[in-house]
């Protein structure tokens, strides 16, 4: 069977490319105040309220994360102050790519242009594209876009700027929830999923796993 090449290579970028570890993030601001037996917990319900931002009206990204922060201490009783948020975004500039990310990157960027759909806003992602390690062709933000994945617009506005349809990507993410799901249901047939642990696979949704960017030459016949 023949490797399927397509015009562009389309990515998510936080989780996917840059190790963002927003929980960590937490639990070292919040180990004042929340125990450690408990800690996952607190950092779990954290992403979910971030999860529920983004389906909401838009806004930018440091406000996501504040909103879904306070509404994390307010469901467990700890207090939330403005500078806590404020260390939290502080923390996300400074993280870099998972150690697999450059050199997989590197192979592939030799063959194909390489695109970002990320849920950043234009200013915080200039800390991160510097570090992938390979030339990015184009980066699509959620605030160039005025709309978060898991919402449809992103992936719309990608190709209407790429002037590509959807049998033409090929799409990779470490996240169904936010990104594989949505392709999916826009008919976006080929797409890998990099297990980095972030959730749950789910086959049905038609994709080629990786455990990371080092397996990504190999799915197009690199």
């Amino acid at each position: 069977m023949a490797v399927f090449k397509p015009k562009f290579i389309t990515f998510d970028c936080y989780g996917t490319l840059i190790n963002f570890d927003m929980a960590g993030a937490a639990a070292a601001i919040f180990a004042d105040r929340v125990s450690p037996e408990r800690m996952e917990a607190f950092t779990t319900d954290f992403s979910t309220y971030r999860m529920d931002e983004v389906l909401g009206a838009f806004k930018l990204y440091p406000l996501v994360v504040a909103n879904a922060l306070y509404r994390t201490c307010n469901k467990w009783g700890v207090e939330c102050t403005d500078q806590d948020c404020a260390a939290v975004m502080t923390a996300c500039a400074t993280w870099g790519p998972h150690p697999d990310v450059p050199a997989g990157l590197a192979i592939v960027a030799k063959e194909f242009p390489l695109v970002l759909l990320t849920n950043s806003t234009d200013e915080l992602i200039k800390n991160h594209v510097p570090r992938l390690g390979a030339p990015i062709h184009m980066t699509i933000t959620a605030e160039e876009v005025g709309a978060y994945k898991p919402q449809m617009k992103g992936f719309e506005y990608m190709l209407n700027k790429l002037n590509c349809g959807p049998d033409e990507i090929l799409h990779v993410s470490s996240s169904l929830r936010y990104d594989l799901m949505t392709a999916y249901d826009l008919g976006i047939k080929n797409k890998v999923f990099v297990n980095r642990g972030h959730g749950p696979g789910n086959p049905a949704y038609e994709y080629t796993e990786i455990k990371d960017i080092g397996g990504l030459p190999g799915v197009v016949g690199l």
